[in-house]
């Protein structure tokens, strides 16, 4: 069983000028009071933020990490982040100077755009039959991703840059922005069914939506880690980039639609109102989860270790 881990993984509060409340679980976006404070200004321990007002992009991309998955305190910064371009969308509606059109989301740990669910985390909260520190957790995720799916509520057309692999937790969140671009040599996958489970935490409604049910039910239920080149072919990646140009490819996408922004901006609206995501929906989705994660066996728990084990290993072969 190693071996096949192997394969899989192988091949496949700090905040500066901003006032942040932060609760003790994320699970409620925390508030940034844009009256006292520059929302252009955010300082965050997992997050760097950059703007470039000129091409009136929001530049958000997850800091270097030994252990790239998704926590509760890298969710705490996402939040953050959303909050920071609602605020600064306001500002824009009175400086036009100030206002933005795309936000891009990245990751800068070589190889990897994230790995997912805590799922150390995850084991331990089983085991303790801690259900509601594992609902915080789930919640805390859709929180995150139905934001990202909602475009802040604003006209911003976001975009994932893939440069790395992106798997579980990490891939439900890059299919939660308008468009993935991806880089040839990243790869992205849900796991999840290996050690008995499934992605709760979006993955489900975002494919649905994107390619249809019968090939998101097929997608996640292979437990598979594809690479780009083959989700760029099923239509789960829209744009395919070089290896190492991912940042040129999304910035020569912009620029290329930048005279049409208005009528994109519009279609992505007028397809959430066609298609509507609701909240409930992944509040609904994540209580099935969490249903079923309290089900795992010691066996699946197993399963799951070996596999953040055999995600050391990858990381330990790029160092």
């Amino acid at each position: 069983m190693a071996k096949a881990d192997d394969h899989l993984f192988s091949d496949v509060q700090s905040v500066g000028d901003l006032e942040i409340s932060t609760p003790a679980t994320p699970t409620r976006r925390p508030a940034i009071e844009s009256t006292q404070s520059d929302p252009t200004k955010l300082l965050l321990p997992y997050i760097d933020v950059k703007l470039d007002f000129e091409q009136k992009i929001y530049w958000a991309a997850m800091r270097p990490s030994q252990h790239p998955m998704i926590t509760m305190e890298l969710l705490r910064d996402m939040m953050c982040v959303q909050e920071s371009v609602r605020a600064i969308m306001e500002e824009g509606n009175r400086e036009q100077c100030r206002h933005l059109e795309y936000f891009v989301a990245a990751s800068q740990t070589p190889g990897v755009y994230n790995f997912g669910g805590n799922l150390a985390y995850f084991a331990d909260c089983i085991r303790r039959r801690d259900r509601e520190g594992l609902r915080d957790y789930a919640y805390a995720c859709i929180d995150v991703v139905y934001g990202n799916a909602m475009a802040f509520h604003t006209p911003l057309i976001t975009i994932a840059l893939v440069q790395g692999d992106a798997l579980g937790g990490g891939f439900e969140c890059a299919l939660s922005f308008d468009v993935l671009v991806a880089e040839k040599s990243a790869r992205m996958g849900l796991p999840e069914v290996l050690f008995n489970l499934f992605p709760g935490m979006g993955a489900y409604s975002f494919l649905s939506r994107k390619i249809g049910m019968a090939s998101a039910e097929k997608l996640i239920m292979s437990g598979k880690v594809y690479s780009a080149e083959e989700l760029h072919h099923l239509g789960v990646v829209d744009v395919l980039a070089e290896d190492g140009q991912g940042e040129n490819t999304v910035r020569d996408y912009i620029a290329r639609n930048r005279r049409r922004h208005n009528a994109h901006s519009a279609i992505y609206r007028s397809k959430r109102r066609i298609d509507p995501l609701k909240y409930e929906e992944l509040q609904d989705i994540v209580d099935i989860w969490l249903d079923a994660a309290m089900k795992l066996s010691e066996q699946d728990l197993r399963m799951m270790k070996r596999l953040v084990a055999a995600q050391e290993r990858r990381l330990d072969r790029q160092e």
